[in-house]
């Protein structure tokens, strides 16, 4: 069953449910939301023991005060937020014991925006459209649509087997990030590089710009060099990937996050490669960003080097919940297993999940009824 695990008492400044997205809707107008640091929730959910894609805490600059009201194994990845448990710094990207009435707070950044704080067993919101994910301007997902507030009380899902992970740190040979106040972002040019003169392209590559305070997690908005267009700044509207660069009549270029709208009519002159994101997520007001342009090739390099660190971490965890199929009954994670135990699980890819299909079951055992959710992950 899911028990009541953590209370907030303040909720800091913008702290919302995340998970990794809402795939397979944007041709119906609604956006994917999710981390806008996927990366580091994926990484706080294996190092407790968690599917990689399990709902937990997005926290933004300002932390919450929060009561633990069971006993659980936490992570908390990405920013450096000054997390506090009872008073105590709480270690970064490893697992952590917590016990039951313990508080935890946070004194403020001192690297990066946006730390991610997992649970074991995933925070247990309802599913809408196949995520847990809150997408504020939309009110849709995690607890009504909104960022916490005062009073909410946060439910995890009992994991059959929850120890069997057995790390409480990262390998010894993988840092944690440290983020910095200046960004290097590598890119590929395009879809519609044309739209730019070559001086407007050469002025995006060679330039420095600064993130403005008007940012936010649909988008990061930069201030620097214009980057000229060829005539119009309009185009047709056509679709927004996470990372895309839409340079507006104005010449600032502005970096497309996780809220991002499903379309845009103003040309792209390029999109951040999928390993590098997260960097946009954590860069503060002030920080400067710089661009590099790398090839489709490269960049799947990149991506691959990224995919063997995480089951780098995964192997040092012991346990890879990511691809392995589970059901969830009466608030219980219960793994799907073969004759002889072995669970039941997709095929490796370092690709993300194209979708998650989650559908609700209904059984009648006994005279009794049970409701199921099935969750299917569909992979490239």
């Amino acid at each position: 069953m899911s028990v009541a695990t953590l209370e907030i008492q303040t909720p800091g400044m913008h702290t919302t449910v995340q998970d990794l997205g809402r795939t397979g809707f944007q041709r119906f107008g609604v956006p994917v939301a999710g981390a806008a640091d996927p990366t580091a929730l994926r990484v706080a959910n294996i190092l407790v023991g968690n599917r990689e894609g399990a709902a937990a805490l997005e926290v933004t600059a300002i932390g919450p005060k929060a009561t633990f009201l069971s006993d659980t194994v936490i992570a908390i990845t990405g920013a450096d937020l000054g997390a506090l448990i009872d008073g105590q710094p709480v270690p970064r990207w490893r697992s952590v014991p917590v016990a039951s009435g313990s508080t935890l707070e946070f004194t403020g950044p001192s690297d990066g925006m946006r730390a991610y704080l997992a649970l074991t067993g995933g925070i247990v919101v309802p599913v809408v459209m196949g995520s847990r994910s809150t997408y504020v301007l939309g009110g849709i997902g995690g607890l009504e649509g909104r960022p916490l507030v005062s009073g909410d009380v946060l439910k995890s899902l009992l994991i059959a087997n929850a120890s069997g992970f057995r790390a409480e740190e990262m390998p010894e040979d993988i840092e944690p990030p440290v983020y910095g106040n200046e960004h290097e972002l590598r890119v590929v040019l395009g879809p519609q590089k044309d739209a730019f003169t070559d001086v407007g392209v050469s002025t995006f590559l060679s330039s420095q710009y600064t993130v403005t305070a008007d940012s936010d997690r649909m988008g990061c908005r930069l201030e620097g060099p214009v980057i000229e267009h060829v005539s119009s700044p309009d185009i047709v509207s056509d679709a927004n990937a996470f990372g895309s660069i839409q340079v507006p009549g104005i010449g600032q270029p502005i970096i497309l996050l996780a809220d991002r709208g499903t379309t845009g009519g103003y040309p792209k002159v390029a999109t951040v490669i999928s390993p590098d994101v997260g960097l946009v997520a954590q860069a503060m007001v002030g920080d400067t960003v710089r661009f590099a342009a790398v090839t489709v090739a490269e960049a799947y390099e990149i991506l691959r080097e990224q995919e063997q660190m995480i089951a780098e971490i995964k192997r040092s965890v012991g346990v890879d919940r990511s691809g392995a199929f589970s059901i969830a009954a009466d608030g219980m994670s219960l793994p799907v297993t073969t004759e002889t135990g072995d669970r039941v699980a997709r095929p490796d890819s370092i690709a993300t999940p194209k979708r998650t299909d989650v559908r609700p079951v209904s059984v009648t055992m006994d005279g009794q009824d049970f409701e199921f959710e099935v969750e299917v992950r569909h992979e490239t």
